[in-house]
C-alpha cells in the first residue's frame, strides 16, 4: 500500500519565508526559504525531536513549536524553532496536518503512543500534561455541548418536564442561552454521567467459549458469524495460523465445523480434553503449540508496568532459569494445569486490546533521567521504590494546618439586632453557664450517685424505668391542662404528646408511600390526600420548577456585586413570583375539583336515600385548596424569604 502524500506547508522563520515539509524517507524535517528549490536551512532528525506545541484553535496566529532534545544532560531543554503559518487559507489545515503527521512518526519511533502535541489556552499559559481523554468531561465542554444535552433530555423523560415547566415560567428579561446556562450548571453531573454512557463500548469477550456446534435430528450444526471470526482469529494467533495454512484448501465451512469438533478446540477454550473426543489429525498436531505468536499488547507498549506488579522484572530474584538456585517445588510452573494457563492467556489477549484510559504521559518540556534505561526511559531509582513500597501500610500523614488569629472572634458567634430566638438561646445559655459555675461538683457528683444507688428495680434485675421519670397512670390532674408551660418527663400529657407525634409520623409516612405507589387510575377515596392525578403532575412539575428558579436567584444573589448582578436578580424575582401565582392558579382548581367532587357525592348520597332509605355517613372530600397549600407550605416560604430578602434592595 503507498504511503500517503507527505504534507507541506508556507511558514515563516525568523521573518522569512519558506516551505515546511519532511524529508522522502520520513526521517527528518526540513525548511526551505522560498522559492525551496536550494538546500533546506533547518534540517532536524525525528529522533532529536522532544516535543510539539501548536497554537490553539482560537488564536488567529497558527504556530508551531518544535522543541529539540537537549544535547548535554546537563540541559533541561534544547534548541526551539517557531514555524508561523501564512497561508491566507488553509494555514490551518496546513499545521495540522504537519502535527499529525509528525505526532505519529514520533511514536513509531518511540514504540508507543507518544503524547500529541498540548495547544496551551494562552501564549503565556503553562501546558498540562493531563492527556487528552480527560479534557473531553470537563465542565465549560458540557455545558457548551447542545447535542449531549438534548439527549439528556431525551432519556430522562421528568427532567424534561422540568426542563419545559421552568422555561416557561422564567421571566422575560432572562434569555433562553442564559437559563439554559444556569439550568445545566447545577447538573453538570448529570451531563458527565451521561457523556460516559454514551462513549462507552463494548469491549473484547471470549468468542470461542459462546460458540459450540448443536445437534439437530442427528447433525451437527453450527452457527457462526463474520464477526465471530475475526475475533477468534485475532485472540487466537495459533487458530489464525492453522486458517491461513489450510483456507483455501479446505472450504471455510468444513475447515470452522472440523475445528469445533476437534480437541484444540477445547484446550482454547480451557475444557479437558479426554480420551472419548473426536481425533483430528489436522488440529492434533497444534495441541502443544505456542497461541502467543505474533501477540502484542497495548498496555505494555503505551506504557512500563508498575514495578509492583512486574512478574518479569523479579525473575532475576526468584531463581528459576536465570538463577543459580531453583526454586521451590510450590513456586514452579506446573505442566498439568492447562485450564488455568488457558484462560490467563486468554484473559490477557483480551485486556491487550484495551487501550490504557490511565496512561499518564511525560510533562511536556521534561526530560528521561539520563541514567535511565533505555526500555524504560523515565524510570529512575525514586520512581520505582515509590512504586515499591506499601503506601496502606504507612500511617497518616499529619496535616500541615497553619493557625490564623483572629481579631475580635466573639463577634463572629454572635447575633447584634438579629433574630431574637437566636439572642434568647444564647442568653439562656449564659444564664446556664452561670449556675453550673455556682455549683459545687462534690455536690453534684454525690447527688447523681445517691440516685444511681436508689434506682427501684422491677423485681426481676431490671430497672423500673416508670417510676424513675414519675409515671403515674391513675394520676388526672394534668390531662387536661392548659399552661403552656414544657412538660413534665413522665406524666400523662406528656405522654400522651408522644404518642401522637409518633402516630402523626407514622401517617405522613403512610401517606407519603401511597402516594408514590398509587398508579394514574388511583381513585379520591384511596388517595389520604385526595389530589387529582392531573393536579398531583402541576404540582410535581410546579415544584420542579420553582426549585430550580429559587437555586438560581442564591446563585445570582450571593454572587459578587455588579450592574449584571442587579439586572439578573430582577429577572430572577419576576420568574418567582410568577411560581407563587402558579401556585395559586393550581390551588383553585383543586378547589374547583373538590367542589365538583362534594357535589357528587352529595347527589349520589340523595339518590341512595331516595330508593333505599339509606342515610350514608357524609365524608367531606379532600383535594382542595388546604391540601394543596400543605404541599407547597415549605416552597411558599422559601419564595417570601427571597422575595423579602431582595426587595429592600431597590426593588
Amino acid at each position: 500500500m503507498a504511503l500517503p502524500e507527505i504534507p507541506k506547508g508556507r511558514t515563516s522563520y525568523k521573518k522569512k519565508e519558506g516551505i515546511l515539509t519532511l524529508t522522502d524517507d520520513r526521517q527528518s524535517l526540513i525548511w526551505s526559504p522560498l522559492p525551496a528549490n536550494g538546500p533546506p536551512t533547518v534540517s532536524l532528525a525525528l529522533d532529536k525531536i522532544l516535543n510539539l506545541k501548536q497554537t490553539p484553535d482560537t488564536s488567529p496566529k497558527v504556530i508551531l513549536k518544535i522543541i529539540e532534545k537537549p544535547k548535554t544532560p546537563k540541559e533541561q531543554e534544547g534548541q526551539s524553532f517557531m514555524f508561523q503559518f501564512t497561508s491566507p487559507s488553509e494555514a490551518r489545515t496546513e499545521a495540522n496536518a504537519l502535527r499529525d503527521l509528525l505526532s505519529q512518526l514520533l511514536a513509531e519511533l518511540r514504540g508507543g503512543d507518544a503524547p500529541k502535541p498540548v495547544q496551551p489556552a494562552s501564549g503565556g499559559a503553562t501546558p498540562s500534561a493531563k492527556p487528552p481523554s480527560m479534557r473531553w468531561f470537563d465542565d465549560d465542554s458540557l455545558k457548551a455541548d447542545i447535542d449531549l444535552q438534548l439527549s439528556l433530555l431525551k432519556k430522562d423523560i421528568d427532567l424534561a418536564k422540568t426542563h419545559s415547566e421552568a422555561l416557561a415560567l422564567k421571566s422575560d428579561a432572562i434569555s433562553d442561552a442564559a437559563f439554559n446556562t444556569q439550568f445545566w450548571s447545577s447538573r453538570v453531573g448529570l451531563l458527565r454521567a451521561h457523556a460516559f454512557e454514551l462513549h462507552q463500548k463494548k469491549g473484547s469477550y471470549n468468542v470461542l467459549s459462546t460458540v459450540k456446534p448443536r445437534a439437530e435430528n442427528g447433525e451437527f450444526k453450527l452457527s457462526l458469524s463474520p464477526e465471530q471470526i475475526q475475533s477468534i482469529l485475532h485472540q487466537h494467533p495459533l487458530v489464525r495460523r492453522i486458517y491461513n495454512e489450510n483456507v483455501p484448501k479446505l472450504t471455510e465451512p468444513e475447515f470452522w465445523s472440523r475445528f469445533f469438533l476437534s480437541k484444540l478446540a477445547k484446550q482454547l477454550r480451557g475444557e479437558r480434553i479426554t480420551d472419548v473426543d473426536n481425533s483430528d489429525a489436522l488440529f492434533d498436531r497444534y495441541l502443544g503449540a505456542d497461541n502467543s505468536l505474533g501477540f502484542a499488547s497495548k498496555i505494555t507498549a503505551a506504557q512500563h508496568v508498575p514495578a509492583i506488579i512486574d512478574l518479569e522484572a523479579n525473575e532475576e530474584n526468584q531463581g528459576g532459569f536465570k538463577g543459580g538456585n531453583r526454586k521451590d517445588a510450590e513456586m514452579r510452573p506446573r505442566a498439568n494445569i492447562p485450564i488455568i494457563k488457558t484462560l490467563n492467556s486468554l484473559s490477557e489477549k483480551i485486556m491487550a486490546d484495551v487501550a490504557p484510559a490511565d496512561f499518564v504521559a511525560t510533562p511536556i518540556g521534561t526530560t528521561p533521567a539520563p541514567d535511565a534505561a533505555p526500555d524504560k526511559p523515565n524510570m529512575d531509582e525514586t520512581r520505582v521504590f515509590s512504586e515499591l513500597a506499601l503506601h496502606d501500610l504507612r500511617g497518616d500523614t499529619e496535616a500541615g494546618r497553619i493557625k490564623l488569629n483572629v481579631k475580635d472572634q466573639p463577634e463572629f458567634f454572635s447575633n447584634h439586632g438579629g433574630d431574637t430566638n437566636n439572642n434568647l438561646s444564647l442568653s439562656e445559655e449564659n444564664d446556664d453557664a452561670s449556675i453550673f459555675a455556682k455549683q459545687n461538683p462534690e455536690e453534684v457528683l454525690f447527688d447523681v450517685i445517691a440516685d444511681l444507688e436508689t434506682i427501684p428495680d422491677d423485681g426481676a434485675g431490671g430497672i423500673d424505668l416508670h417510676t424513675c421519670i414519675g409515671v403515674n397512670d391513675d394520676s388526672e390532674s394534668d390531662t387536661n391542662t392548659l399552661d403552656k408551660k414544657p412538660l413534665r418527663v413522665g406524666s400523662k400529657a406528656a405522654r400522651k404528646a408522644a404518642e401522637l407525634q409518633i402516630l402523626d409520623g407514622m401517617r405522613k409516612a403512610r401517606t407519603e408511600n401511597i402516594a408514590h405507589n398509587s398508579s394514574d387510575n388511583t381513585s379520591l377515596m384511596e388517595s389520604p390526600m385526595g389530589i387529582p392525578p392531573d393536579i398531583t403532575e402541576r404540582c410535581y412539575l410546579t415544584q420542579a420548577a420553582t426549585t430550580e428558579f429559587l437555586k438560581q436567584f442564591w446563585t445570582a444573589f450571593l454572587s459578587e456585586e455588579s450592574p449584571e448582578k442587579q439586572q439578573s436578580l430582577k429577572g430572577h424575582i419576576e420568574s418567582l413570583k410568577k411560581c407563587i401565582e402558579r401556585i395559586e392558579s393550581i390551588t383553585a382548581d383543586a378547589e374547583k375539583v373538590r367542589v365538583q367532587v362534594a357535589e357528587r357525592r352529595k347527589k349520589e348520597i340523595q339518590e341512595v336515600y331516595q330508593k333505599t332509605g339509606k342515610k350514608l355517613k357524609w365524608v367531606p372530600p379532600k383535594g382542595g385548596k388546604e391540601q394543596v397549600m400543605a404541599l407547597f407550605e415549605a416552597t411558599l416560604g422559601a419564595l417570601e424569604k427571597a422575595i423579602g430578602l431582595y426587595t429592600p434592595r431597590g426593588v
